[in-house]
């Protein structure tokens, strides 16, 4: 494919903002069609970005002819049904993490990729941060090797907000969403798929009705553990932090940025085109599209760790 390919995104929130910023820097590429619940909000978002085509409706915008392709920022619950209803009017697709919130959905999405042959790619964003590749690079070359990796996912959200502190229309969760990031880069990291994993969680919070603080570990075919704390009930800064304890260094990882275990920052500016995490997952995205290649975090290569959030929610509702 060597024309511009033309995309609509879904969902006009903090991250689809996020992925139209990254998006601006990418040559052959044209967000035609911007689709979100609140019309007259798209609307300025659209003006913002010199975006034509603006609607409530996604099946609008799938109807295009010169649609090329479709990235989903749109609220968990309907990740796995838009993916499809994208893949069946033959778009290529990034669907924003996560790529369901049930096992039925992925596998569902999985089968309609593998049936088309389209790109369908979720946003496993880790996977691109500049400071995970350094660390996935030291890996492949044989320099490091994970022991433990040691992470927290935190945030205040005792009430339905979103990354901007707006009001939110769904409600996150705390495994099928905010864990499955970690379930995957655990997984790919080591090389070695997860063969055993444990959950427990705190009350169910009265009007939200999720659990707002979890804790799992897990383990890698290869030996490697992990243990996760979430919450969302942290009084502080909100994100995730990733120690990498190796058996020759130990790393931390903030987003984009990485620095030693004794907080000394390492120069990851080099590791790729960009310091933005999204915005190399975009290219990702594209790069798929154009060379007609399977992408790094194609919904076949992340299905695996959602198997494993169907094992851990299973425990859990078994727990009571």
């Amino acid at each position: 494919m060597r024309k511009t390919i033309k995309v609509a995104l879904a969902g006009a929130g903090a991250f689809g903002i996020k992925h139209l910023d990254g998006i601006k820097n990418i040559d052959g590429v044209e967000v035609i069609s911007l689709i979100s619940r609140d019309l007259e909000k798209t609307k300025e978002v659209a003006t913002k970005y010199g975006i034509g085509h603006v609607t409530t409706d996604l099946a609008e915008s799938l109807a295009l002819k010169e649609l090329d392709a479709v990235i989903l920022c749109t609220p968990t619950q309907m990740h796995a049904e838009q993916t499809l209803a994208c893949l069946k009017a033959g778009k290529h697709v990034q669907v924003e993490i996560p790529l369901a919130d049930s096992l039925a959905g992925a596998k569902a999405v999985v089968e309609e990729q593998k049936k088309t042959g389209l790109v369908a790619m979720c946003g496993h964003t880790r996977r691109f941060n500049p400071s995970h590749q350094y660390v996935h690079n030291e890996i492949t070359a044989g320099r490091f090797n994970i022991q433990q990796m040691d992470v927290q996912t935190y945030f205040f959200r005792r009430t339905n907000t979103n990354a901007l502190g707006q009001a939110r229309s769904w409600t996150d969760h705390l495994l099928w969403h905010h864990a499955a990031h970690t379930v995957d880069l655990f997984a790919y990291q080591c090389g070695s798929p997860v063969v055993q994993a444990n959950a427990i969680q705190g009350p169910i919070h009265p009007a939200l009705g999720i659990a707002m603080d979890m804790s799992i570990q897990l383990k890698a075919a290869n030996g490697a553990i992990c243990t996760l704390s979430l919450s969302f009930n942290n009084d502080g800064p909100l994100g995730t932090y990733f120690r990498y304890i190796g058996d020759t260094a130990t790393y931390l990882a903030r987003y984009d940025d990485l620095f030693t275990g004794k907080e000394e920052k390492i120069d990851v500016s080099k590791v790729d085109v960009s310091m933005n995490g999204i915005e190399l997952q975009d290219r990702e995205f594209f790069a798929a599209i154009r060379e007609g290649r399977e992408p790094n975090s194609s919904v076949a290569s992340v299905f695996a760790c959602y198997q494993v959030l169907h094992d851990l929610e299973q425990k859990l509702n078994a727990a009571g």
